[in-house]
Parts: structure tokens; C-alpha cells; sequence
């Protein structure tokens, strides 16, 4: 169905065959109207209702646009990239939280033409080098300062190694020499009705040109710019409102950060196709959380299990309405029973499993229809635009799980030959992850193919022991790898890396009787337990495996 990208830059064709595109316009997975005309018409034919609510934690206040001040925003920002230079496949680099500006910025990049590149505030310095030099970045938009980083003088002092950058905008606060107020440049009078908005006329991308760079989290080596267009990621996101049953009513509270797919795709792409109300918090805070689905009527909630874990306690400790909600979501992670069954006694809604990639976003997910604790068990079947496949399965079910169709990105920026890698013969792409079926046509997730701990020929199905250690009341989270045997011919020791809750962490005992507990073959139970104050991390927040490997391996 997909075939490799030929040229995966700004103003490439689209990484699918004629025939492909056809067919997935005539299936209603592509389509030939963009995200910046749902902008339009939701700023039509409904210009009051509320379109984003971005709390500030720090400020405690929230920022409110409704469509008809986002699209006059859109309007004003792209004229303000104009004035800058900007033009037609130029990159833009967005280094923002979760904050209001992020979404205009968005939307006005593709009304000139821009590809946007959402970059994690928490960016080190040498990946943001790569990442700005990558991409050729003109202009970059970024704060003063985030958790003590001075982000704007660190991208003003890389300019002279990026002769591309030809500016540094700042959000707020004290602007160092070689930058230039945003609010100045971008915002002054932007409330105001725009006019003279001429200029703009037939620039802006077409729902098939490049639109988005999302950086993988690069674990094992150089992180890659996924390109996506307006299609690849319209058929996902498509499916998931599908799969739910959402529609214009829809208000989502959305905990994952905006620069992510999830928070911009499956958060504020989704709410302006359908018209509904999006809310993000700048830093998270459970509480704050719990006020925004209160506040807004939120009717589904986003976010990895121990963010809704924590949500769930804070709920036990101040109650708020949550009588709105209807789906609790969980992003490419098991869904312990226990969580699911406290999301329900504390906020009253469904679980919901869900597994995707920044390659093609959310693949498959559970579904109303499926039974009511299917989330513990799967992560369910893949949305009409994709299809999976699980290659070579072993005697336990576990194989490479594949994937290909209509949401699979046009490429990595600037690095064909990677992308092309990535699929085999018959066009099918390789996820790097291990799976098994579901017996309900669906999947479940076991793990990273290149951190796969195995013994006796069977694959320890690493993500669920993850969350049943991971869920004992003095821990945080866990992680297991596998280690050498101290002698030949023993089986690979297994490690679990555990963030203690508290002063006091649980024993290696305490460990694998949970294991034990929770129904899992006594064959993978840990041998061996380390304490840590925290995994080392990817920028999207993924443990890095092979450093904890290096780290114990020699222990």
C-alpha cells in the first residue's frame, strides 16, 4: 500500500504512488480540504465557541482563544513570518510548552507555506544544534528561559553555526541581544480585525505538501525528522475520532505536550476538524488538570498511565465534576486493571488503549464496542486507514510487528536512504516493536524488538511486567533489561530498574511476588533489582535501555 519515500524535504510528492492516493481519497482517509480550512469554517460557522484553554501554571490564568480570534491570530502570525523572510518550505522551529501561542503559530506557518518543527522546551543543546541545523530553520520561537535553561541565549549563541537561522523570537521576558520580542512582533494589535491579508492568497500548502517535522527520540543514534503532510496525519486522526465516536461536542483535556503528535494531532488537529474545545496546561499539575475538565466539560482525557494514575489520586483527595467524561485514553503503554478500575471509581469514564508512532500516529486502539476491560488486555485493532501485520511469529505469538497505509509519514527529512530501510519487499514498515494478536483482530504490545529479553525461545512480554512493577505503592515507574549471565550457557539475568516512591523502594521480594501475583510466568521474573532516582529518558520519553545496560551490565 506505501512504498518509501522518494524525496522526503518541503515541496517533495507526496511518499505514495498515484494509485495509492486515489484510493485512499476515494476511502475518505485523504482528502483534498486542509486543517487550515477546518480552521475557516469552524471560524464561519462558529466564531464564539472556544477553540483552546492554556493554563499557566506559574501565572495561575488561563488563556482562551475561540475560533474566530484563532483564525484572525493565523491571519496576523502569517503575515508576521512574511515580514520575516519567511517563505514557501521554509522551516519554522516552534520551542514551546504547552502554550496558546504554539497553536496560531502552527496554523500560520501553513498559511505561508512553512513547515513547522515542534521542539521539546527540554531540549539539550547539541540535539537542538541538530535539529536546527537538519532542518535549516529560519526563524525559531522559543522562551527566555525554561526550568532554569536559558533557551533563548542558547539558540542565539548556536546563529553563527546556523547560517539558516536568520531569527530568534522570544516569548516573554528579557530578550538577549540577537533576538527580538514575539509579543512585539507577532501579537501587538493581533486582536484587532486584519486586514489587507492580500498578500497571503494562494500560499498556503496543499493537503498533500510536507507540513510537519516530529523528531523520533533517537535511542540508539542520530533522532530523525519525520515529515509528515496533512493527509498522513488527517487519516489518523480521522480514525481515532472515528474509532470513538467523537464529534462536535468533543472537549478534550489533553496532558501530553503539544510539540508531540499526540498533543498537537490527536489534541488540537482533532478539535479544529471537529469544532470542539481543546485544554493543555504549560507544566503539569494534577490538580490544574482535574480544574480544566471540570471548568470545560472535558469529555476525554489524554495521558500515560502514571499521569493518570496520579490524576486519579489527586481526585480521591479533592473531588471534583468529572461527570463529563466519557474516554480516559492511554498512549502506547499497558493498561493495568487497577488503573482502569480506579479511572472508573474516581472519574467515572472507560479506559481506552491506544498504540502509535511518531512514523504514523495512532494505529490501533480499543474501541466502546469491544468488552469493557478489553484496554487491560490489548492494544486494540488498527483504524481503517492502516493495516498490521506480525512477522514471524514465535511459539509464544510474539513477532516484529509492521505496519503500512494511509498514515504512514512521507519520509525523514533529509535522510531517504534511512526511511527507505525501514520497509521490506512488499512495502510493509518495520515499527522496531514486538507484538502478539489479541484473538479480537487486534494486538498487544510486548516490547522494543532491540530490547527483547528472551529465554527458553520465548520473549518476556517487557511492557506489562514494566507496569505491574511499576505499580507497587513504593514505586514509581520500572524498567527491565536483560544482562549477561555471570557464567556460559546460564540464562540472561533480569533486571528491574526501579524509581523508588518515597525514601524506601520495594525489595527485589516484594518485586516478584507482584510479578508472581499478577499471573505472569515465573520464568521472567527479575533477578535482580536496582534503585534510581530517575530513568535516563528520551526527549519523548522513552527510557533509554541501553544505557541502563551499560550501566549494570558490568555489575
Amino acid at each position: 500500500m506505501n512504498a518509501p519515500a522518494k524525496a522526503a524535504r518541503p515541496g517533495a510528492a507526496a511518499a505514495v504512488s498515484g494509485a495509492h492516493a486515489d484510493e485512499f481519497r476515494r476511502r475518505g482517509w485523504w482528502r483534498d480540504e486542509t486543517f487550515l480550512d477546518d480552521l475557516h469554517r469552524q471560524a464561519r460557522e462558529r466564531p464564539q465557541r472556544l477553540a483552546i484553554a492554556g493554563r499557566r501554571i506559574a501565572e495561575a490564568r488561563t488563556d482562551t482563544l475561540d475560533y474566530a480570534e484563532l483564525a484572525r491570530l493565523t491571519d496576523r502570525f502569517a503575515l508576521a513570518l512574511l515580514r520575516l523572510g519567511v517563505r514557501r518550505g521554509d522551516v519554522v522551529a516552534v520551542q514551546l510548552p504547552n502554550r496558546w501561542e504554539m497553536v496560531p503559530l502552527m496554523f500560520a506557518c501553513m498559511r505561508v507555506g512553512a513547515v513547522v518543527c515542534p521542539i521539546s522546551p527540554i531540549c539539550p543543546k547539541d540535539e537542538l544544534r541538530h535539529r536546527l541545523g537538519l532542518t535549516e530553520a529560519r526563524v525559531c520561537v522559543t522562551l527566555p528561559e525554561w526550568s532554569g535553561t536559558p533557551l533563548a541565549e542558547i539558540i542565539t549563541g548556536l546563529r553563527a553555526e546556523l547560517p539558516a537561522l536568520g531569527h530568534v523570537a522570544v516569548v516573554g521576558g528579557p530578550v538577549p541581544a540577537g533576538a527580538f520580542s514575539f509579543h512585539d512582533h507577532f501579537v501587538a494589535e493581533a486582536r484587532e480585525e486584519v486586514s489587507g491579508t492580500a498578500e497571503l492568497d494562494g500560499l498556503a500548502l496543499s493537503a498533500d505538501d510536507p507540513f510537519v517535522v516530529l523528531f523520533t527520540s533517537g535511542t540508539t543514534g542520530e533522532s530523525k525528522g519525520v515529515l509528515h503532510s496533512q493527509n498522513t496525519v488527517h487519516s489518523a486522526v480521522r480514525g481515532y475520532v472515528d474509532a470513538f465516536g467523537l464529534g462536535d461536542d468533543w472537549v478534550a483535556a489533553v496532558s501530553t505536550p503539544l510539540v508531540h503528535y499526540s498533543g498537537f494531532a490527536q489534541g488540537v488537529l482533532a478539535g479544529v476538524m471537529l469544532g470542539g474545545t481543546v485544554a493543555f496546561q504549560d507544566v503539569r499539575r494534577n490538580e490544574a488538570l482535574l480544574d480544566l475538565v471540570e471548568r470545560y466539560g472535558a469529555t476525554l482525557l489524554y495521558g500515560p498511565p502514571a499521569t493518570l494514575a496520579d490524576v486519579a489520586a489527586s481526585q480521591r483527595a479533592e473531588k471534583r465534576d468529572t461527570s463529563t467524561l466519557r474516554h480516559v485514553v492511554i498512549g502506547s503503554a499497558p493498561v493495568l486493571k487497577e488503573l482502569a478500575d480506579e479511572v472508573h471509581a474516581t472519574l467515572g469514564a472507560r479506559t481506552y488503549s491506544l498504540w502509535g508512532m511518531s512514523e504514523n500516529g495512532p494505529v490501533t486502539m480499543t474501541r466502546p464496542t469491544d468488552p469493557e476491560d478489553w484496554a487491560v488486555h490489548s492494544n486494540g485493532r488498527a483504524v481503517d486507514a492502516m493495516r498490521t501485520r506480525i512477522e514471524a511469529p514465535g511459539a509464544d505469538g510474539t513477532g516484529r510487528l509492521k505496519v503500512r497505509g494511509a498514515s504512514l509519514a512521507l519520509g525523514y527529512y533529509r535522510r531517504d536512504e534511512a526511511f527507505a530501510a525501514e520497509f521490506d519487499a512488499d512495502g510493509w514498515f518495520d515499527t522496531g516493536d514486538l507484538a502478539r494478536e489479541d484473538a479480537r483482530g487486534g494486538i498487544r504490545i510486548v516490547g522494543r524488538a532491540r530490547d527483547a529479553i528472551v529465554r527458553d525461545g520465548e520473549v518476556a512480554p517487557m511492557t506489562e511486567l514494566e507496569a505491574v512493577i511499576g505499580s507497587h505503592p513504593r514505586a514509581v515507574e520500572a524498567a527491565l533489561v536483560g544482562l549477561p549471565p555471570a557464567t556460559d550457557g546460564a540464562d540472561t539475568v533480569i533486571c528491574a530498574v526501579v524509581v523508588p516512591r518515597g525514601e524506601q523502594g520495594p525489595a527485589l521480594d516484594e518485586v516478584r511476588a507482584r510479578v508472581r501475583e499478577s499471573g505472569h510466568d515465573e520464568h521472567f521474573l527479575p533477578d535482580r533489582m536496582e534503585l534510581v532516582p530517575a530513568l535516563p529518558k528520551t526527549l519523548t520519553g522513552k527510557v533509554r535501555k541501553a544505557e541502563l545496560r551499560r550501566r549494570y551490565g558490568a555489575g
